[in-house]
Parts: structure tokens; C-alpha cells; sequence
């Protein structure tokens, strides 16, 4: 029986800036099709001019099934007969706030998005990936962007780190899942990347009369400080990229900045130490 071919087609969500956006100038700089989601008919044309015609932009939220739905149908059409190589679930939110005053549909908003919406699309593009009884090329691989977040966390963007932990468990289930298929599914966890989303910063109004105002406040210039020492958009993106085509991938990469320090170490530390730290250092230590 002569072998599948390998795609030269990759779906990557959440592509108008950011993490998304570099991912996929790199992959169409490669020569891979890249359908990339966006939420605007304006995101879609920016995009386009940008990358040019190795990117097809397709509108759709990822909160929205029926239209993911359309989506597939979308990209399928215009797969003439092949399947995908890879999925790049990369949209996601992440909103600060203290979780004993933060709304709770705010809260909810990052599994709707981070969580629920990484499984819908995945769900829906499986079968082009090779999920299926006759698939049309040889299997694909998804990469889920997790987050330093996933496995460590840091006070104020606890719906965040929730979300992300979530994502880390679920990419484990699903690569074991997807073993029956030879589909590869890899876990993406970034440090900081300086993109766009850290000259929005976040804001901290809403929590400015609770006990945790001047903390926060505090705690959000620093975060946004560190956020824009991350690595180019450019250069995450062709690590991207790489891990993508590498033959044997690892099942998760830790993409940090200041490895060592930002990574290795906090990895290590008891988590009561590392309470303490993190507690003298942000304000949220109790004097006695």
C-alpha cells in the first residue's frame, strides 16, 4: 500500500496579531497553506494584505460552533481532495482581576474561550487531520499554546491559569486518545511574547476600592513591563514552525525567556517558598 502524502496545509486559530499572526507568517514563509481564523471581515483583509496568498483568512469565533462548522466546510473545499498537517490552536483571553471579586461569567470567559473553544475546533477539524476511517494524507499533528501558566501560577489572572491548566490535561488525554490515528498532539507553553496585547495592558478600575487596588495596579505595570522583554513575535514564530516539522517532537516545550530563572528554577522551588516570594514580591504577604 504506497504511503499517505504529507499536507502542506495547516489551520492556526486566532491569527490577527500576536502569537497567531506570527505563527502563521512564518508557516506561509515556508510554503505551507495557512487558513487562519480571525473575528472581523477587517481582520480578514489586513491579514491578507499582510501575508499574501499562502494565508486564507476565514471568519469565525471559536465560541460559536455552528460557525467552526462552516469553517471545516470552508477549508475542506478548498483542500481539493487532501487533509490538514497540522492544527495551531493558539486563540485564547486572558483578563486580571482578584478571583474573590472577579464576575463570574468572567471568570467562565476564559474556559468559553481557552478550554471549550480549543476542543470544539478541534473536535470539528479531526477528520481532515486523519481522524477517520480513510484519511486523504498523512496524519496531522496539533499544537495547543498553553502557557508558563499551565503548570505554574500567579496571582490575578487566575481564570487564566485555570483555563491553561485545563488545556494541559486535555492535550494529554487527547494525544493518548489520538494514538489510535498516529495524530501527535503537543503542548506549547510560552513566556512572555512581545506582541501587541501588552500595550493594552489590563484594566484594573473595577478593582481599585477592594483590598487588592494598590497591589494590582502594581502588579499589572510590572507584568506588562516583563511582558515586553519577551521574545520578537518573528522569532516565536519560527520556533513555531519548527517544532511543527520536527520529525520526533518533545510532548511539550517550554518557549520562556530567561529560561533558567523564568522557568527552571520556579519549577523547583517548594510551594510554600515560592508563596513567599511571590508574596514579598507582588505586596500579597501579610505582615505579622
Amino acid at each position: 500500500m504506497e504511503s499517505l502524502k504529507k499536507s502542506r496545509s495547516v489551520l492556526v486559530t486566532g491569527v490577527s496579531t500576536g502569537i497567531g499572526l506570527s505563527v502563521a507568517r512564518a508557516l506561509t514563509k515556508r510554503g505551507y497553506r495557512v487558513f487562519g481564523s480571525v473575528r472581523s471581515r477587517e481582520d480578514a483583509d489586513r491579514v491578507s494584505a499582510d501575508l499574501g496568498p499562502g494565508l486564507i483568512a476565514i471568519v469565525f469565533d471559536v465560541t460559536d460552533p455552528a460557525a467552526i462548522a462552516r469553517a471545516r466546510a470552508t477549508v475542506e473545499s478548498q483542500l481539493n481532495g487532501e487533509g490538514l498537517a497540522g492544527l495551531v490552536n493558539n486563540s485564547g483571553i486572558g483578563i486580571g482581576g482578584p478571583l474573590q471579586h472577579q464576575p463570574l461569567e468572567v471568570f467562565r470567559s476564559h474556559f468559553e474561550v481557552n478550554v471549550f473553544g480549543l476542543l470544539q475546533v478541534t473536535r470539528e477539524f479531526l477528520p481532515l487531520l486523519g481522524a477517520c476511517e480513510a484519511p486523504k494524507s498523512a496524519p496531522g499533528r496539533i499544537l495547543n499554546i498553553s502557557s508558563v501558566a499551565g503548570k505554574l501560577a500567579v496571582p490575578f489572572l487566575g481564570g487564566y491559569v485555570a483555563s491553561k491548566h485545563a488545556v494541559e490535561g486535555l492535550s494529554q488525554v487527547l494525544r493518548r486518545e489520538l494514538l489510535l490515528f498516529g495524530i501527535d498532539v503537543i503542548v506549547i507553553g510560552p513566556g512572555a511574547v512581545n506582541t501587541p496585547i501588552w500595550d493594552k495592558g489590563n484594566d484594573t478600575s473595577p478593582y481599585a476600592a477592594t483590598p487588592y487596588g494598590k497591589i494590582l495596579a502594581r502588579f499589572n505595570e510590572y507584568f506588562t513591563a516583563q511582558g515586553k522583554k519577551g521574545f520578537a513575535p518573528d522569532v516565536f514564530g519560527e520556533k513555531i514552525a519548527d517544532i511543527l516539522e520536527t520529525p520526533k517532537p518533545r510532548t511539550r516545550y517550554a518557549l520562556v525567556p530567561q529560561k533558567f530563572g523564568n522557568w527552571t528554577i520556579p519549577r523547583l522551588l517548594p510551594d510554600r517558598t515560592l508563596d513567599r516570594i511571590i508574596g514579598k514580591g507582588t505586596g500579597l504577604l501579610k505582615r505579622s
